[in-house]
């Protein structure tokens, strides 16, 4: 009743922000006109949004999930969207919390109340609701796939849906396939040039300008050095001052996804000495994603949700407590909108970090993690050799066990 009430309170003071605020929820409003496009038989990739002057920039096959869209009038489009956003953060807390496995099943539903009531406030997530995004959907597609069984033959199909709507899930793939889930990576495969088939048969002409053209082609997302763009490449932008980081921004997004799928193939592979270890792969393959992505927005970091959940049911230690007040700190702050302008340039040096906030926290986290799975792994040959050694120090007090064994 407590986490009920809570989360009620939490809810009604977040409507009313929005309300304050504005929510424009222009991306949304994108979808819309993308679904119409594809209604009317216009050129998907000509469209812009009229007012805002935003182009279509997912495969065909999203705008073509997007159709449904179209038969609502804005209003009820805003309220609907909202609505399933609402879900979606439900779905993604219960996910994410069972991709933890924490905390028991008894109090689980209690956690999820009391979660979705105040993972509203998180930046990603709060954008996301500011926007009308999908992010939520894609991050449930993905968890929904995670949380299964390694044997259950369908695992794969969320991971490959969620790439044929945003590409970037694709990383997800080759993690499952590099600890040795390889038949998950290749359903998940197998799902996305699926959906790209159809939307080959659909809208054959869109489909041969995105995937020769428009998919190459990051000016079409938005521009790099926006504080919006939290990925690696926009927070090397911002620093150097420029538009393209050029070979700086290559050797930096090189380094740090060579180590980022390292570390998440690494945790995914050490079941035996890392508890919760694939679902800190899972969230080291997400945030080497998001780091390498040319453009990530704010709202893309929505795996912030199983992150938090990671570390609260971890928190344990002063350590971990210390760097689940951080992370929480870092996602409700909303500090990069604190910037003095959000183009990104000419902006001082003491405004580079609030306005890359995210980029740092992804890479620290990855380096903690690497850091963990080396004592671990070094901990654990220890004991192995610790083991050996009494074995042997037996034997040599009483020879008759050799012969026995």
């Amino acid at each position: 009743m407590a986490a009920s009430c809570a989360a009620v309170v939490s809810l009604a003071a977040f409507v009313v922000v929005r309300h304050l605020h504005g929510a424009n929820m222009v991306d949304m409003l994108v979808y819309q006109a993308e679904g119409q496009a594809v209604v009317d038989g216009q050129d998907l990739y000509a469209m812009r949004l009229p007012g805002w002057d935003l182009p279509a920039t997912y495969p065909p096959f999203a705008a073509m999930l997007f159709v449904p869209s179209t038969w609502f009038g804005e209003a009820g489009l805003r309220v609907l969207v909202m609505l399933l956003n609402y879900a979606l953060l439900a779905l993604a807390v219960h996910l994410s919390l069972k991709l933890a496995g924490w905390p028991t099943r008894r109090h689980r539903p209690a956690a999820v109340i009391l979660a979705t009531g105040l993972a509203v406030w998180l930046e990603p997530v709060y954008t996301t609701f500011q926007y009308g995004q999908v992010n939520l959907g894609i991050l449930c597609l993905v968890l929904w796939d995670l949380t299964r069984s390694d044997r259950n033959r369908f695992k794969g199909v969320g991971i490959g849906l969620a790439t044929a709507i945003k590409i970037t899930p694709g990383l997800f793939a080759v993690y499952l396939f590099l600890t040795g889930r390889v038949r998950a990576a290749l359903v998940s495969a197998g799902t996305f040039l699926a959906a790209g088939l159809i939307g080959w048969i659909v809208l054959p002409d869109a489909s041969y300008g995105f995937w020769t053209n428009y998919l190459w082609d990051p000016s079409r997302v938005g521009v790099t050095v926006l504080v919006d763009n939290q990925s690696l490449r926009g927070a090397v932008c911002r620093l150097l001052d420029v538009n393209d980081p050029g070979t700086v921004g290559l050797i930096a997004t090189a380094l740090v996804g060579t180590l980022g799928l390292g570390v998440a193939v690494l945790a995914g592979r050490s079941a035996r000495v890392l508890r919760r270890a694939d679902a800190w792969g899972a969230v080291a393959t997400a945030f080497t994603a998001l780091l390498v992505s040319p453009i990530s927005w704010t709202h893309h970091w929505v795996w912030c949700v199983p992150l938090i959940a990671l570390l609260v049911a971890e928190a344990r230690t002063l350590a971990r407590q210390a760097l689940l007040a951080v992370t929480l700190a870092v996602f409700l702050s909303h500090v990069m909108w604190t910037v003095p302008h959000r183009w990104g340039r000419g902006v001082a040096w003491y405004w580079q970090l609030p306005g890359s906030i995210y980029p740092p926290l992804g890479i620290a986290v990855l380096v903690v993690l690497g850091l963990r799975l080396y004592r671990a792994r070094r901990q654990a040959v220890d004991a192995s050799a610790g083991a050996w050694a009494l074995l042997g120090a037996k034997l040599d007090r009483d020879p008759a066990l050799t012969n026995r064994t």
